[in-house]
C-alpha cells in the first residue's frame, strides 16, 4: 500500500519534515516514490511553514494512497486557509 507521510529531517531540536509518497513497508526516512512538499513547524513569521503540491497529492489519493493522520490534517488546514 502507498502512503503519504512526513519524513523527518533537520537537526536536533530543529525538525523539518518532507512530505513524501512512499510504500508503507519502507522506513519513513528511507526510499520514497515522490517528494510532494515540506512542513517546517519551527518557521518564523516571515518564513514559509508549509508547501504542498496539491495536484500531486490529489493524484496520489485518487490512485489509492492513504495520507497519514498528520498529513490529512495539513491538507484539511490548507483547504480551510485557501477558502
Amino acid at each position: 500500500m502507498v502512503t503519504i507521510r512526513l519524513a523527518r529531517g533537520g537537526s536536533k531540536k530543529r525538525p523539518f519534515y518532507s512530505i513524501v509518497v512512499s510504500d508503507r513497508r519502507r522506513q519513513p526516512r528511507g526510499r520514497f516514490i515522490e517528494r510532494i512538499g515540506f512542513f517546517n513547524p519551527m518557521a518564523a513569521e516571515s518564513e514559509e511553514s508549509l508547501r504542498l503540491d496539491r495536484e500531486r497529492a490529489d493524484f496520489w489519493i485518487s490512485q489509492g494512497a492513504q495520507p497519514s493522520e498528520r498529513v490529512a490534517s495539513l491538507l484539511k488546514n490548507m483547504e480551510a486557509s485557501a477558502a
